[in-house]
């Protein structure tokens, strides 16, 4: 790893902290978890891309970083504990004291989902919501992978998926249980229509309250 010198950038960086923490921008105060930082690399990198800052505390204060390490535990975060790695960019900022702060740019993925490996070995996709990390629903990773795989094509509704749609116009959003439910269809059906519908660019996901739900998407006129 090269060293990066911090350029001047004080009121660069209070101009970020004045935003707070939300759906394109992190803190980071401490940075010794290579699978921690994963996260976050991934939830920017499955939804719209973000920022993450390295040396500032949740309340805004800055405390800088403690070495060159925190740069390498980034990159080893997006190499290494990301799949596919990601291509994230760094940049030092002289700030207060002789404080430094790292800001990470992390881009939207060109394909998801993007896996994050956990302490355990195992790999989960995650979602930026607000100001928080949030652990993707398995169907939606599906839908995903099933999305980056597709193949454009004319696409007509079968009568199950027609069903969906109808469902949605009626309650405007549901859940893929409720949805199971209400259809009085399987699992495993329920997930396939889900899947095809979101591949197609009909249908969408959605963060409410405290899930995950499927919505009209606002372009699936052009889908159909």
């Amino acid at each position: 790893m090269k060293d990066i010198k911090a350029i001047r950038g004080k009121f660069y960086i209070h101009s970020l902290i004045q935003e707070g923490e939300h759906e394109h921008q992190d803190f980071k105060f401490a940075v010794n978890d290579a699978a921690k930082i994963a996260h976050s690399i991934s939830a920017f990198a499955n939804n719209d891309g973000g920022r993450l800052l390295i040396g500032v505390k949740d309340n805004g204060n800055i405390a800088g970083i403690r070495s060159d390490e925190d740069i390498y535990v980034v990159e080893q975060a997006a190499q290494m504990y990301c799949q596919p790695p990601q291509r994230i960019e760094v940049t030092a900022f002289a700030v207060d004291g002789g404080a430094v702060v790292i800001r990470v740019e992390i881009p939207k993925s060109d394909v998801r989902p993007v896996m994050s490996k956990e302490a355990d070995g195992r790999w989960s996709a995650y979602y930026r919501v607000k100001d928080e990390n949030i652990v993707a629903h398995p169907v939606m990773v599906k839908a995903w992978r099933h999305k980056s795989g597709r193949k454009s094509a004319v696409f007509s509704l079968t009568e199950a998926e027609a069903s969906l749609l109808s469902y949605l116009e009626e309650w405007g959003l549901t859940t893929l249980e409720d949805y199971m439910r209400g259809a009085h269809i399987s699992r495993p059906m329920a997930e396939d229509i889900v899947v095809n519908l979101y591949s197609a660019g009909i249908i969408d996901f959605v963060y409410s309250g405290s899930e995950f739900k499927i919505v009209r998407s606002q372009t699936d006129s052009d889908a159909l």
